[in-house]
């Protein structure tokens, strides 16, 4: 006897038509109010001189030039130094310290919630309290500390304080107690060792986790101007650099501002971009329940 199976139909949310569309508007609302800056920052980027002092100011622009990014190139040739090694100190400091921030802040992680010891919680206190203190009450104790190290000046003075931002730790732990012990376990029974663990199963499954904190700290490290710690000129960071050309000038440089604004934000905000689906996908894809 053939049993037929009736399949139960996609549960509809309660709600109404009229519902649904005052939900679209209101997230349509939301979303032009966050979208609205950064689209009167790449518009202002190609503006000439005359659209940008426009009074009121315009979104989009008329006539669209890229003599702004002329005049950055021109600039950017007379540094005391080239301008690609301006380029390079950013990128080293970047990648360095986000790449070491994931790494200590994804090993402390495995072992705060995977593992029980004599100060498991109140090692996790401390990090959750360093939350609450901003970048700014830090500065004074981190020079102190890269002094009697000897690091200031130096491109360590940005990226080891980068290494311990509390929010890696607590982003890590909060994403790796999710995962159940006995996936763990089972690792061990077919011989795998702590290091094995850890890379080949613990970190493919915090992949958001990993990406998000990614994007926190390449957002972090990318404009940081690093001018309280660097003196010399040919380690100085890039956002510093194109700083003092925007500063250095009058309100003829006003439309070069607009395209170091783009150009400082371009490299985050693509990360950001590619990173985002990513994360939506991992998420989608790599739900574990014990």
């Amino acid at each position: 006897m053939i049993k037929t199976i009736n399949l139960k139909k996609r549960r509809k949310p309660n709600r109404s038509r009229a519902g649904d569309v005052f939900v679209y508007i209101v997230l349509a609302a939301f979303g032009w109010f966050f979208l609205f800056p950064l689209l009167f920052s790449i518009n202002s980027a190609f503006k000439p001189l005359d659209e940008i002092f426009l009074f009121p100011p315009k979104l989009w622009v008329n006539k669209p030039t890229m003599d702004n990014f002329a005049d950055l190139f021109v600039l950017m040739g007379k540094t005391w130094v080239p301008f690609s090694r301006y380029i390079f100190n950013t990128v080293f400091i970047t990648v360095v310290g986000t790449l070491g921030h994931l790494l200590i802040a994804s090993m402390a992680a495995y072992v705060l919630s995977k593992y029980r010891f004599p100060g498991n919680k109140i090692f996790f206190t401390v990090v959750t309290t360093a939350l609450m203190f901003t970048p700014q009450v830090l500065q004074i104790p981190n020079y102190l500390v890269m002094t009697k190290l000897k690091w200031v000046d130096t491109y360590w003075a940005i990226i080891i304080p980068a290494f311990a931002t509390p929010i890696g730790l607590f982003l890590m732990k909060q994403f790796m107690e999710q995962i159940p012990d006995t996936l763990i376990e089972a690792a061990k029974v077919d011989g795998a060792k702590e290091v094995r663990i850890y890379f080949r199963i613990i970190m493919p499954l915090v992949k958001p986790a990993s990406l998000t904190l990614s994007i926190f700290s390449i957002q972090n490290l990318w404009n940081t101007r690093a001018s309280n710690f660097i003196y010399s000129e040919e380690l100085k960071t890039l956002p510093y650099a194109l700083g003092q050309i925007v500063t250095g000038g009058s309100v003829a440089r006003a439309g070069v501002s607009a395209a170091v604004t783009l150009f400082i934000m371009i490299v985050p905000l693509l990360f950001f971009i590619f990173a985002q689906s990513n994360i939506i996908e991992t998420m989608a894809s790599s739900g574990i329940k014990e």
